[in-house]
């Protein structure tokens, strides 16, 4: 097919297995409008729409799609009880203290006025009033500003501008400028009533500045009172922000409200394709704009492009074919191998221009960090990269929850030649639709169109018996690996010898049972063909045969659980074999799945992900182009954990490549593998329905955090003199508690992120506990996850 210069890779079509050698076969170039559905790539949201829609970065597992960020938290105040009863108490204080003031019940009130004006204004003695004009008039603005710090000092006392803020101009507009109206006009009407002074001393202010005679003026006196019935306004105006809301009532803008920054004129939008026009290529730009907004083109489409034109830039040679093919089939250029453009179905929220997949929000739970509180989390690749191992029981929703929909991402991204993905699970799991991958190996069924190669494509004998040893025996913990490794290649290494291709099962399980005519053949062929060294592995395995530690019976038990009628037809090498080999992974963005006959061939089946793990962990950290992010979904990886393969996965992160492993429990694995698996994995998920064994280990890989915490102790209040005991014991008669105080420790303490019986016990159902790690570092500390929110 054509691959318009940007793959350079051969197809994967229905009837032909992908090989890792060869030429590319030929095939007519895809048509100008291959089928794609219809559907928005997000909700409601046209691929136009969907392009301009803002992505912030923020912290790892974030959906950022639309993200908005939460408002800061509110730190815990007073109640509101609490300050509707500090309000009231300030201004009754207030109101007793100014009546106290002009009543004349305050001694000495009038000393501080009298240090700073002439003696002759006052009459002689301590309580002595004014004798002149002049000392009125101070008197007048003395009562003034003693009125303004009155005010002032029960305001601050009594928090109003906290009730402000909480009841007034947290209701917003119009609310808070009808509010600030009303008290404007409240304040206006004290003031030209005199109930508050301020009108006398500022006209004693302007006349002992200006000089009486300027009140002979009428449009003078017009003047002075205008300002004073627009200083009583202007704070109001400032507190109800009465500019911005008849800005926006009439549509004008306001000379002081900053202005947003705006992109120049000529800018190109997301759908404009910038890239491309920066780049000069502005002929195809144009076409994909077309092709965008005309609805011609979904997310896969823009993704694909976006990765082909990114790949292309450093190989001129492609960048022109790749110019060459939008500018004849517009959004179909650069196809996937197989042709398809999207999935036949999804199931979840997919994202892919950051490649992320939705799995749920996270739970407004306060063991949840405030910022995380209720946003999307998603995984990607820079997250699975590190690996992730999910724990939880049978129905918990590891499958329909998780898995299906990483399966799913990273079969968009393949299609977007960004990704390849091989998913393992039980034949009938739901992994997605056949016609969503390209390769489906249905092993125990005879109507599957792929068999499986056990020797991963390779055609070295020792890396095969490496990788093959692992799959058969890696989970038997008495007998070392390396040693079965070695016995296998020393009858891989003469058979291949002789025949050109490594043996079938049941010719591998006759040399390994030690079939005397199968050795005896194969002896005689290897002296035929003068193959010195091959025949000198023979012998060496005929001696060792029967010793003290041969793991030759334990390999030929195993190799029998495949040497069965349902598999006859599969693991065949030479020329007629048709296998399926991982090495196909390494350069193709495939969509492969594996069905296991899990029901009826349980023991194998396990033999076979054990395999399928191991030739992974082999070939992905063998790969010499690491451009293509590879990763392996494991639906159940019971018992497929070994010493090797944990060192396999621990060095995935480097290499481009994840797994992603769910178990029922942690005890499917070895127990001495328990921590050296979830120190491999960088992700760890924890459903609901763990048991307390499972949760103390999450725990303990969690770690601890330092919380504080503050303890309350009442203490019972003993009182000496008789009036306050009387007190007392009418406060127990009425109430029924004794009179205590309550003294507060406030301590930093060391505390587990997420006990054990947190995660067994108060876990809902349908929730889970997910740490998160990139591939760079950056970590996200335990969350609590509704899966479907």
């Amino acid at each position: 097919m054509d691959t318009e210069g940007t793959y350079d890779a051969r197809g994967t079509g229905a009837d032909r297995v992908p090989r890792p050698a060869g030429p590319p076969p030929a095939a007519p170039p895809p048509p100008a409008h291959a089928p794609y559905p219809r559907r928005p790539p997000a909700a409601d949201a046209g691929v136009e729409e969907w392009l301009r829609t803002p992505r912030p970065v923020r912290e790892p597992g974030v959906w950022r799609y639309g993200h908005t960020p939460r408002p800061p938290e509110k730190r815990e105040g007073v109640s509101d009880r609490s300050l509707l009863v500090g309000v009231l108490i300030s201004v009754l204080s207030g109101l007793l203290l100014w009546s106290l003031w002009r009543n004349g019940y305050i001694p000495y009130r009038l000393v501080p006025l009298k240090l700073f004006t002439p003696g002759d204004w006052w009459y002689a003695g301590t309580f002595g009033g004014p004798r002149t004009i002049e000392g009125a008039d101070a008197l007048t603005v003395y009562e003034a500003v003693l009125f303004g710090l009155l005010v002032y000092g029960c305001a601050r006392l009594g928090n109003w501008s906290e009730i402000f803020r909480r009841h007034v101009a947290g209701r917003g507009q119009p609310f808070l400028g009808l509010a600030t109206a009303a008290g404007g006009a409240l304040a206006e009407l004290l003031v030209w009533k005199d109930a508050v002074p301020l009108v006398r001393p500022v006209l004693i202010l302007v006349a002992s500045v200006a000089g009486g005679e300027i009140y002979q003026s009428q449009a003078v006196v017009n003047v002075i009172y205008t300002v004073i019935a627009l200083g009583v306004l202007w704070p109001f105006a400032r507190l109800g922000h009465w500019r911005r809301l008849l800005a926006d009532r009439f549509g004008k803008r306001t000379a002081t409200a900053p202005e947003a920054p705006s992109a120049p004129p000529d800018a190109p939008t997301p759908e404009q394709w910038p890239e491309l026009r920066a780049a000069g290529r502005t002929d195809a730009a144009d076409a994909l704009t077309a092709e965008v907004r005309t609805g011609r083109m979904n997310d896969v489409d823009v993704a694909r492009l976006r990765h082909a034109w990114t790949v292309g830039r450093g190989h001129p040679e492609r960048l022109a074919a790749l110019t060459e093919a939008v500018l004849r089939t517009g959004g179909a250029a650069a196809l996937h191998p197989s042709g398809a453009r999207d999935l036949p179905r999804r199931t979840a929220r997919h994202d892919l221009l950051t490649g992320q997949v939705r799995l749920g929000g996270c739970a407004d739970d306060p063991r949840n960090p405030y910022a995380r509180r209720g946003s999307g989390l998603a995984l990607e690749p820079a997250l699975l990269g590190t690996s992730l191992l999910a724990v939880g029981p049978p129905g918990a929703g590891k499958s329909a929850r998780l898995v299906r929909p990483v399966v799913e991402s990273l079969a968009l991204q393949a299609l977007a030649g960004r990704a390849a993905v091989l998913a393992v699970g039980a034949a009938g799991a739901e992994l997605g639709p056949d016609d969503a991958f390209d390769v489906v190996v249905r092993i125990g069924d005879p109507a599957s169109a792929h068999d499986f190669d056990l020797y991963g494509g390779t055609t070295d004998p020792d890396e095969a018996a490496s990788v093959l040893a692992e799959g058969l025996v890696g989970d038997v913990t008495h007998l070392d690996s390396r040693r079965a490794a070695t016995v296998l290649a020393q009858l891989l290494g003469p058979y291949r010898a002789v025949h050109g291709h490594f043996p079938g099962v049941p010719a591998l399980r006759e040399l390994l049972d030690g079939d005397a005519a199968a050795i005896d053949a194969l002896r005689e062929t290897l002296r035929a063909g003068g193959h010195q060294a091959m025949l000198r592995e023979l012998e060496a395995r005929t001696r060792q045969k029967g010793g003290a530690g041969d793991p030759g019976p334990v390999l030929a038990d195993r190799i029998a659980l495949l040497d069965r009628p349902a598999f006859a037809p599969f693991f065949a090498t030479g020329a007629g074999a048709r296998p399926f080999s991982l090495r196909s992974l390494e350069h193709l963005p495939l969509r492969v799945r594996i069905d296991l006959p899990e029901r009826a061939h349980a023991e194998a089946s396990r033999l076979l992900t054990r395999l399928v793990l191991a030739q992974f962990t082999a070939i992905a950290a063998a790969r010499t182009d690491r451009s293509l992010f590879v990763c392996l979904v494991l639906d159940d990886a019971t018992q497929a954990v070994t010493a090797e393969t944990v060192r396999g996965i621990r060095r995935l992160r480097s290499v481009n490549a994840g797994a992603v492993l769910t178990l029922r429990t942690v005890d499917d694995v070895p127990e001495g593998l328990h921590t050296a698996l979830l120190g491999a994995v960088g992700c760890c998920m924890a459903f609901s329905g763990i048991t307390t064994w499972d949760g103390k280990r999450f725990s303990e890989a969690w770690g601890k955090e330092w919380v504080e915490t503050r303890e309350v102790a009442q203490h019972a209040v003993f009182a000496d003199q008789p009036f306050t005991r009387a007190l007392h014991g009418l406060r127990k008669l009425v109430t029924g508690k004794a009179v205590t105080r309550d003294a507060v420790t406030v301590r930093r303490v060391e505390r587990e992120r997420w006990s054990a019986s947190e995660l067994a016990y108060e876990l809902p159902a349908g929730h889970a506990v997910l740490s998160l790690t990139t591939v760079d570092g950056e970590h996200a500390p335990p969350l609590l996850v509704d899966l479907g929110g």
